[in-house]
Parts: structure tokens; sequence; C-alpha cells
């Protein structure tokens, strides 16, 4: 965990009620499905925010705007950010066998961008599906294609893309492994849907984001993990579904 101030860059609306920010610092340990955790004016706690991207001092994040802190960070255009950096543990790719599936759902899309590079340039064939209730929703579809990555877009209402959920484009396909982030009824449903093995990101309200308040606790098949410090990467093998 690294305590670093960063300057920020720009900040601007992608979709709806979707914000890309990009800020300017230390990137260094930065690894794909780790977070950050932001200091914002006037809140005690900080808003935890997965890693997008982070390449050449640059760190994106893309977040939602969902109550009082994270409409506040939408509205900060310029200046600096206090960020604890390096949290949480990331995807394992040496487990992804050649043609890994990337699975997202809403705000879990943004970590599995950078996976998706660090997969791509390890040689792997990515095939990516995406998640989104309506056509308004949908974001960084032609970035995944940019990569090189076979990319899927589902819509519930069909708006855009495939209409349906996720698991409904999972069906199709042939996969070695997969890797998944985005709601919990989401992430039951692939787990459900899923023919290999794979890791799961979870996203989770957090009170420190390093292991200390034990706020984030779920139970695994070893026991309690906690989602900032143990995960937020867990492996499908150890999770253990509350219904």
């Amino acid at each position: 965990m690294k305590q670093l101030d960063f300057e920020i860059k720009d900040n601007n609306k992608i979709a709806d009620n979707i914000f890309k920010m990009r800020l300017m610092g230390d990137i260094s340990g930065i690894t794909p499905g780790q977070f950050v955790n932001i200091m914002l004016p006037g809140f005690y706690l900080r808003r935890p925010i997965s890693v997008c991207d982070a390449s050449e001092n640059e760190l994106t994040v893309i977040y939602k705007s969902v109550g009082r802190g994270t409409e506040l960070l939408s509205t900060i255009k310029s200046g600096s950010l206090n960020l604890l950096t390096c949290l949480g543990n990331g995807y394992d790719t040496s487990v992804s066998g050649s043609t890994p599936l990337l699975i997202g759902g809403g705000v879990g899309v943004p970590p599995l961008y950078m996976l998706a590079k660090k997969l791509i340039s390890e040689e792997k064939k990515v095939t990516v599906i995406l998640g989104f209730n309506t056509k308004a929703e949908v974001f960084y579809e032609n970035e995944f294609k940019a990569l090189g990555a076979k990319t899927f877009v589902t819509t519930v209402d069909g708006s855009h893309g495939i209409k349906g959920f996720v698991t409904d484009k999972m069906t199709d396909l042939s996969y070695s492994y997969f890797y998944t982030c985005g709601p919990e009824a989401m992430l039951k449903a692939v787990y459900k849907a899923s023919e290999t093995s794979g890791q799961f990101s979870f996203e989770e309200r957090m009170g420190c984001g390093f292991g200390a308040c034990m706020g984030c606790s779920c139970k695994t098949v070893t026991g309690y993990k906690r989602i900032c410090k143990d995960g937020p990467v867990l492996k499908k093998e150890e999770i253990i579904w509350e219904y």
C-alpha cells in the first residue's frame, strides 16, 4: 500500500452516471484487479474505486455517481487528490490458459480492461462480454475492441448488442478460464453458468480499505476473508454464496 498525491488530468462523463478520471502520479506496483482508495474533501471515509488502467505515470479510474461522495468526485476537474494505491490482490493470469473469457457488468467492467491488456501481451486470445441494462450505460466497448479482444455487449432491454444477460452469451462460447467482476447477482449467475475454473472480483462497501476494520469480510471454504485485503479477487473454488 502506498499513500500518494495524484494530479487530476481530466474527469469526464462517458455514459449515464458513469465518469472517467485520469490522474498523473506514481503508478508503480499497481496490477490488474487492484483498487485505489480516494480521499475526498469533507468526507471521513475514502472511496474505493477499481483501477481501469495504469501506464506511463497515468492512472485511469471509471466510477458511477451513486452517492454524495462519488457525486462530489464527478465535479472535481482539477487539482490533486490523495490516494491509497496498490490495494487488494489482483488477478492471476498464469492460470488462464490460451483462451480466457472476461465477463464484466456495469462498473465491474473497468478492472477487466487492464487485465485484458496483460493477457493479450501474454499472447492469449481474449474474449470479452460486457453487460449493461441499456444502451445509455454502455462504455468501453470500442476500447476493448481496439486492444484486439473479441468483444460482445449485452443489454437487458436489447437497446444495444445482444438482448439479455452476460450468461446468455456465455453458453455460446468455449474458453479455457474466466475472469469476472460485477454486481453480486451477476457473479452468482456466472458461477452457475461457468464450465471452467475462474476468478471473481467482488464489489463491496469498505471502511478502511486495507484490512484493519474487518467491515467487508465474507465467508469462504477456508474461513472468513476480507474483500479489501484478501480480495477483491477470489477463486471460484473458495467461494461460499449466501442465499
